[in-house]
């Protein structure tokens, strides 16, 4: 078998391939999440539902990051896509 030439080979940097994360949850769903368990919690006055339903949905979300790295890219397509079929 043939060897390939030398100075045909890269580096790779895994902060290239890998998707930004905060806490195992894409960043924009992180403060997504985030924002609104505070507008729950400081001007509804309800800390004991806004922060408990904020922990459970980050960690709904970070178990389906961790089953599919790009699973809320593709449900945002899925959404704002328009029908295919009339």
């Amino acid at each position: 078998m043939e060897e390939e030439p030398s100075g045909y080979e890269l580096p790779i940097f895994t902060s290239l391939t890998q998707p930004i994360l905060m806490g195992g949850v894409p960043r924009s769903v992180a403060i997504l999440n985030g924002t609104m368990a505070v507008l729950i919690s400081l001007p509804l006055g309800l800390p004991y539902v806004g922060i408990p339903l904020g922990i459970a949905i980050h960690g709904i979300a970070a178990y389906a990051t961790k089953r599919d790295a790009y699973f809320f890219e593709v449900l945002k397509r899925h959404i704002f896509a328009g029908t295919y079929w009339d």
